[in-house]
This record gives structure tokens, C-alpha cells and sequence, in this order.
């Protein structure tokens, strides 16, 4: 995780100050990448100790399709308690249905997506999207034929790797700008794409990211993408290989220099091994298709081997 204590030196270096919607100034640059190969082991901080379980929690809900800070909860998972309940601009909000709601979060976009699509009455494209699961909504006043259907992205990225590979469009996305007012938090880590190597029957994935809290978030966002990767290569009969993160706007909250000062002078430890439990079937086995599971994996599932730190740091998350 050198290359993860160099972007926050970057940031004190080069970032500049920034006034934003919390009203906690961030030291910010635009634009930024990493990159990790799993196969040489999972990119967790070692310099502070990483909330592992907090975050196989967070992402265990995802999967669910979690909208309510309950079920993060639910979870051991208390990340999201602060933007359900004390966000102000959240809290006055007409989509809130009260207390925890999180609203059309993360988990709805992944796996409950409002797909809408207007048709002509007299096309051939009505009857091909009927057949294909879309439902009749109503008719516009010139006669076009309205259409939804709700669309499982993790499960159409299962499918795809498994029946096509080599498609250069197996991602999933979470920026459905119809639905930005009905979030508690509009989505950081928007897009992530897969991309398999069937020669090297090898799997790889690219994050990118609108915004990001380098010393809290960011920790956070590469574990889950790393297990998720680890995941999906599982569930798809691949070895996870790299992962690949790109962010925006970069950035570290005025309240958070203390820690990040202390940070960047640990060096770092070596780095652990993700190990996930003998119990998720792996396709390159048994040759059989589960995307049930992903809604039956458990944070428990996701374990770490050899993982040393230094001792835990703190600072507060912005909301």
C-alpha cells in the first residue's frame, strides 16, 4: 500500500483547499489512479488498522440491496447511521419514509434498477421488448407505449462473464440521474467494470470514483472492490487479478490532517491474503451457475490472512 501513502503525500503536497457542502474544508486534487494485483495479495491499509469487517458488512448489504441504515446495522455495519439520520439535507427531504431510510442507495441501483424505455405502438421493438421481461406502464398521448422492467446489474454481470467473457461491457453502474433527490448520499464509487482474460482465465476490475474521502473512504472502497472482485472471480470460474482504481475529485478533510500527518511517516507491512469460505461454490468446480449467491454471502465469509497494522488512528467522517 505504498502506492496508497504516496497519493495522500500528494494530496498534502499538491491539493488545494475547497469549501463544500459539509462546511469542512478539503484539501483536494483532481484526478488520481491506482493499481494492485491480488494475486500478490489484498490492498489493505497497514498503517492504521482497517475496519475489515465493518466494510465486508457494508458490502454484504450492497449485494443485498440494502436501503436502510438498519440493515448496515444489521451487519455490524455502522457507516451509513450519520447520512439516514443526521444528514439535514436528507432529514428534509419528502422521498425520506422516516427514521434510517437511506433511500434508492447503492443496493437499489445495483440490483433493483428502474429500467423505463418508450416504444412505438406499430414497431417491432414492442414485441421484442415484451418478450425480453418489459411491462406495459401506459400510452403517451401520441401513442408511444411506455415500458419498465427492474434490472439485477450484479446478475446480469454473473451471467455475462460466464456466457461472454470477452464482452467489453460487463459493468454495473449507480448514477441513475433520475433518482439523485431519492438518496441519502448520491453515489461516490459510480462505475465498475469487469474485464476477463479467458486465455489467462484471469479476472480484473476498474473502479471509478466522482469523489473520494482519501483517508476514510477510500480505505474502505478498494477492500470491498477487492473482495467483490475476489468474489465474482469465484462465483465465475476466474483468478482475481488486478484492480484498478481511478478517482476525481481526491480529497482530505481539514479535520482529518492530524491523522494522515501520523500516517504517512509508518511504513507499511507487507500485505494480507483475502480468503473466502470453502462454502461459496466455485463455477470453475462444479460448472453451475449461483448468482444466488449473491444475496446468501455473509461478511463472515470474507476472511484475512496474515494482516498486520499499526496501531488504529481516527478522525471523523464528514456528512
Amino acid at each position: 500500500m505504498q502506492a496508497y501513502l504516496d497519493l495522500l503525500q500528494r494530496i498534502l503536497h499538491d491539493g488545494h483547499w475547497q469549501e463544500n457542502r459539509t462546511g469542512i474544508r478539503t484539501r483536494a486534487i483532481s484526478g488520481a489512479s491506482l493499481r494492485f494485483d491480488l494475486r500478490d495479495g489484498f490492498p489493505a491499509v497497514t498503517t492504521r488498522k482497517l475496519p475489515f469487517k465493518t466494510f465486508m458488512g457494508e458490502l454484504v448489504t450492497f449485494l443485498r440491496g440494502g436501503t436502510s441504515a438498519q440493515q448496515f446495522r444489521a451487519q455490524d455495519c455502522r457507516i451509513w447511521d450519520a447520512n439516514a439520520n443526521q444528514n439535514q439535507a436528507w432529514l428534509a427531504n419528502p422521498h425520506r419514509t422516516g427514521p434510517d431510510d437511506l433511500g434508492r442507495i447503492y443496493g437499489a441501483q445495483w440490483r433493483d434498477w428502474n429500467g423505463w424505455r418508450n416504444v412505438a405502438a406499430d414497431s417491432p421493438a414492442l414485441a421484442a421488448a415484451l418478450a425480453g421481461g418489459w411491462q406495459r406502464r401506459g400510452v403517451l398521448d401520441d401513442g408511444t407505449v411506455m415500458l419498465s422492467r427492474q434490472i439485477d446489474q450484479l446478475a446480469d454481470c454473473l451471467h455475462k462473464l460466464i456466457t461472454q467473457p470477452t464482452d467489453r461491457r460487463i459493468l454495473f453502474h449507480a448514477w441513475n440521474p433520475a433518482e439523485l433527490d431519492q438518496m441519502a448520499l448520491p453515489p461516490c464509487h459510480l462505475l465498475y467494470q469487469f474485464n476477463a482474460s479467458v486465455a489467462q482465465r484471469t479476472l480484473s476490475l476498474c473502479l471509478y470514483q466522482r469523489s473520494v474521502d482519501a483517508p476514510l473512504g477510500l480505505v474502505g472502497n478498494l477492500a470491498e472492490a477487492a473482495a467483490l472482485l475476489t468474489l465474482f472471480a469465484r462465483l465465475t470460474g476466474f483468478t482475481p487479478a488486478w484492480l484498478n482504481w481511478f478517482g476525481a475529485d481526491v480529497h482530505i478533510y481539514e479535520n482529518q490532517l492530524d491523522m494522515v500527518t501520523t500516517q504517512v511517516t509508518r511504513p507499511p507491512y507487507p500485505a494480507p491474503r483475502l480468503v473466502l469460505d470453502s462454502r461459496i461454490p466455485d463455477f470453475a468446480v462444479t460448472g453451475i451457475a449461483a448468482p444466488e449467491w449473491l444475496h446468501q454471502v455473509e461478511a463472515a465469509d470474507f476472511r484475512l490472512e496474515g494482516y498486520q497494522h499499526h496501531p488504529p488512528l481516527t478522525a471523523p467522517m464528514a456528512v
